[in-house]
């Protein structure tokens, strides 16, 4: 038996034109850095900052998670350097901010129907106006009251370096609250 001088076809790669990434794939790395922690963040060029979209303005997000991180028990067990005990206790500390974030955006949802709906209308309806302000300032009151109530639990978690360490990570702006 010969060997055939020949190579069999398709045992060759295509031939390739231009360069080895394709243009879109340009797009989605300058793009991927865009998103992330609060619309409070920095602005990566053309369209913004890390927002959705320019009718959003900032706090509309209610802070883009608990603490602004896209894994906050991982950096937080990682940074403040946390046992296995204090990890779990703050995961259950902020898996309620996740609930209660979670409210407040349907809340929000709900108040920004309600404002659609009184000016739907063909003559201004005040009461639903003020129904949905009314839910707004609750939602927010609620929300305050389970930060204040998460922080407090955090404090008396860690100890006091882990707690400087903490505070300057919110002062620096590493994390949001």
């Amino acid at each position: 038996m010969v060997p055939t001088p020949e190579i069999p076809a398709g045992s060759e790669w295509p031939r390739r034109v231009g360069g080895t990434m394709h243009p879109g794939m340009m797009w989605w790395w300058k793009n991927a850095r865009r998103h992330g922690c609060g619309s409070e963040g920095a602005s990566a060029g053309e369209g913004g900052g890390w927002q959705a979209g320019p009718w959003r303005g900032p706090g509309d997000d209610f802070g883009s998670g608990a603490f602004g991180v896209r894994r906050p028990l991982r950096f937080l067990a990682y940074k403040l350097n946390l046992s296995e005990e204090q990890v779990s206790q703050l995961a259950k500390i902020l898996d309620e901010l996740k609930t209660e974030r979670a409210q407040a955006a349907v809340d929000d949802r709900r108040t920004v129907a309600s404002f659609a709906d009184a000016l739907g209308l063909d003559a201004f309806d005040e009461a639903r106006a003020r129904e949905g302000g009314d839910l707004r300032v609750k939602s927010a009151e609620r929300l305050r009251d389970a930060v204040i109530k998460a922080l407090g639990r955090i404090h008396a978690l860690l100890d006091s370096g882990q707690r400087a360490q903490l505070a300057y990570l919110i002062r620096t702006g590493v994390l949001s609250l």
